[in-house]
């Protein structure tokens, strides 16, 4: 069976992204579905390309037990779209600015909004810590917390569907 693969994109592949990465990756190894899940992130924009993740969102996500061992890179045109089965944003801008990259509109289908797989925190965006306190980098990781289990949920459903045929 050919693995899905989830990417997530946020603006400089340094906070949000590579967190939502590694709350997903636990996710999956949680359930032992590594073989069936495979999980990266990517910025819409290469400032921070090869650096590693913000050491405050590090500091944070290392106290819940996510490991962020993830180099920034920027979202690729020519391969992740046609690599990628589910490419979820972080936020509307990074919605639209792949959205914009799909020029042909070949690839709705696999673009989502993290905010589509809320299960009990009810959000429009997840917001961008960089510039806040400590208390935006918990409050990042509740919501992917929270969404990334209603984003396997649809993985899993998608994986049995695709198994029945």
């Amino acid at each position: 069976m050919k693995r899905k693969k989830v990417l997530f994109v946020c603006l400089g592949n340094i906070c949000r992204s590579p967190s939502a990465e590694a709350v997903m990756k636990k996710l999956v190894e949680l359930e032992d579905l590594e073989n069936l899940i495979e999980v990266d992130s990517a910025g819409t924009i290469n400032y921070h390309e090869g650096e590693p993740a913000d050491q405050r969102m590090l500091k944070h996500a290392e106290k819940r037990g996510y490991k962020l061992d993830h180099l920034a890179r920027e979202f690729n045109l020519k391969t992740d779209f046609n690599y990628s089965d589910y490419i979820v944003t972080m936020d509307n801008n990074n919605y639209y600015d792949i959205v914009s990259l799909d020029s042909r509109n070949q690839y709705s289908n696999k673009i989502f909004k993290l905010s589509q797989f809320a299960v009990d925190i009810n959000f429009e965006e997840v917001p961008d810590p960089y510039y806040g306190g400590s208390e935006g980098f918990e409050i990042v990781l509740d919501i992917l917390e929270d969404a990334c289990k209603g984003l396997l949920e649809k993985i899993k459903d998608d994986i049995k569907y695709n198994h029945q045929e």
